[in-house]
């Protein structure tokens, strides 16, 4: 679903992604974990097409995203850790204005918008203008605008962040619904224990190389994610 070959993104003389390679395949909850500045979002942002890389290969079914960026952008969603949406809009006009981009039918968006919406108690705000909601409500006006066209890939910068306990659980579900039909999430958290519970797959990225990759039993071991952040973090300083 998402190769990311020999990867490497330098802003001036610093090494932001060093020679990454990862494979997210569908079915996979593939959890990317590193300290502030490790280069998750570098890369992360690589995936989505949002920045150019300075080599290495990136593909998205097969497809790169460097020549194709428009085809592989069909196929995936990507939700930033900070939602930066139209403020200007209502809530109702920015999911119908993600369904124009791309191209759901009338009848499928509503009953998406209506579904999502319910789900995460926000359909009495949506005829709000997005400026007055509040950090939490955008974050989950953003969730639900990246499942509108049913994403094959989504690609999540610290989804949980804003959200309070049960529209963070409703969260969790979706991303394990979704891979179970078959896609694929490439999502990076400083939560160790949500990692721990929810991927399939781990990645540790310090200084941007990678430290260590697998599923998360092999990862982890015997013991706590959190223990074996900590201690592969010493070794590598």
């Amino acid at each position: 679903m998402l190769k990311i070959e020999h990867l490497t993104k330098n802003y001036g003389n610093k090494k932001a992604v060093d020679d990454l390679c990862l494979e997210i395949k569908p079915g996979e909850i593939y959890g990317f974990i590193g300290h502030n500045g490790a280069g998750k979002t570098t890369t992360l942002k690589s995936c989505c097409g949002i920045l150019p890389f300075d080599s290495g290969e990136i593909r998205i079914n097969g497809i790169s995203i460097a020549e194709n960026p428009l085809e592989c952008k069909r196929n995936l969603a990507y939700i930033p850790d900070n939602p930066d949406l139209y403020e200007f809009l209502t809530g109702i006009r920015y999911l119908n204005f993600i369904a124009d981009v791309y191209r759901i039918p009338k009848k499928e968006r509503e009953d998406k918008i209506k579904k999502l919406s319910d789900l995460f108690e926000l359909t009495a705000d949506l005829s709000q203008p997005i400026s007055a909601y509040s950090h939490g409500m955008k974050q989950k006006l953003a969730i639900i605008s990246a499942l509108i066209h049913a994403p094959k890939l989504m690609i999540m910068d610290e989804p949980f962040v804003g959200l309070d306990p049960k529209a963070a659980h409703i969260v969790k579900q979706l991303m394990r619904q979704l891979c179970d039909n078959g896609g694929a999430i490439f999502f990076s958290t400083h939560v160790l224990e949500v990692a721990e519970k929810l991927c399939d797959k781990i990645a540790i990225i310090k200084g941007g190389k990678l430290i260590t990759s697998g599923t998360t039993d092999e990862v982890k071991g015997d013991t706590s994610l959190e223990d074996v952040f900590l201690e592969l973090e010493e070794e590598h300083v």
